[in-house]
């Protein structure tokens, strides 16, 4: 298997994706500037990681879906390619129209910075297979826009599909 992290201005967590794919997976890992627009079929797997891309300044993830490697994300996704937002990474794919809904604001208003517990309610995915269903995992949040929202028509979709992963 061969990773791509595809790196922003204001990416900070890309380093350590790098990290635990090459060598705590042990895998073939590539490192790409945001403004690279190459192929990515050599690839098994995009990355987007966590940060705040271009600080963020308009909606979590609205200028990064400009970036010129995005096209070719944007393709490989929609042609079945292995792709995962971390953080702001799935912030990204929102603006990019790879994933349905939005993210909103926080409630209070103020960036959060905890843990939070998340239900794994699909354990069939590359991402989860490791893991059991209905298992709980104490995952890191630290966000100013983490209110996922998705219509009910969109959530019914997501529900039908088998797409929500965590809860």
């Amino acid at each position: 298997m061969k990773f791509v992290v595809i790196t922003f201005p204001g990416s900070n967590c890309d380093h350590d994706v790098f990290y635990v794919c090459s060598e705590i997976f042990g895998k073939d890992t590539d490192m790409l500037w945001h403004n690279e627009k190459k192929d990515l079929s050599e690839y098994d797997c995009v990355i987007l990681p966590g940060g705040f891309s271009y600080g963020d300044y308009l909606r979590s993830g609205a200028i990064a879906r400009f970036s010129p490697l995005m096209e070719p994300v944007i393709d490989y996704a929609e042609n079945g390619g292995l792709v995962i937002g971390i953080c702001n990474g799935f912030q990204i794919l929102l603006e990019a129209g790879l994933l349905p809904g939005v993210m909103k604001l926080n409630n209070s208003l103020k960036f959060v910075c905890k843990y939070t517990r998340l239900e794994l309610v699909n354990n069939q995915t590359p991402f989860t297979s490791a893991c059991s269903r209905k298992q709980v995992l104490d995952i890191p949040v630290a966000h100013g826009e983490g209110n996922y929202y998705i219509d009910e028509a969109g959530l019914q979709e997501l529900r039908d599909n088998k797409q929500i992963v965590p809860r």
